[in-house]
């Protein structure tokens, strides 16, 4: 068990902050499965346990299917995604991997030319509030529980 900080007990104000980000993104035009892939695969990069196994969950429960999460990592590797969403993941790996340069023209015109400014709008908001979460968790040591 981690005795690190529980952030959401000390400043309850701040990481409801986030959460009615969160909420407020999950009341958009913003698809469930567009949301919870760029949940998942944030996680998945940054390495975020907790995020994986929350996210992952509620995927499932909006209809992704297993194969899907499973090759989420290996995306471009296969043809189970729609151009939508291999924009939105494109998109979701350079926003998070910003430290690795700009987000390129490329990434970002494929994802203009596919969504409307509120909806590509939408689509970041969501990339940077799950970093902003999974940093929280990871440096929280937030874990998930094992289901049995």
């Amino acid at each position: 068990m981690s005795n690190r900080i529980k952030i959401g007990e000390i400043v309850p104000a701040a990481v409801k902050a986030l959460q009615t980000l969160n909420l407020h993104l999950e009341s958009t035009q913003l698809t469930n499965t567009h949301n919870e892939l760029i949940k998942i695969r944030t996680s998945q990069i940054n390495g975020c346990a907790y995020c994986i196994d929350l996210h992952t969950k509620d995927a499932r429960k909006y209809g992704e299917t297993e194969q899907r999460i499973y090759l989420l990592n290996a995306w471009r590797e296969t043809n189970f995604y729609t151009e939508e969403e291999k924009a939105i993941l494109a998109l979701t790996e350079e926003i998070t991997l910003i430290s690795n340069g700009v987000v390129s023209d490329e990434t970002y015109q494929k994802a203009a030319s596919l969504f409307d400014e509120k909806y590509l709008s939408q689509i970041i908001l969501a990339i940077i509030s799950m970093n902003a979460l999974n940093r929280i968790g990871i440096t929280a040591e937030m874990k998930p529980v094992l289901n049995r």
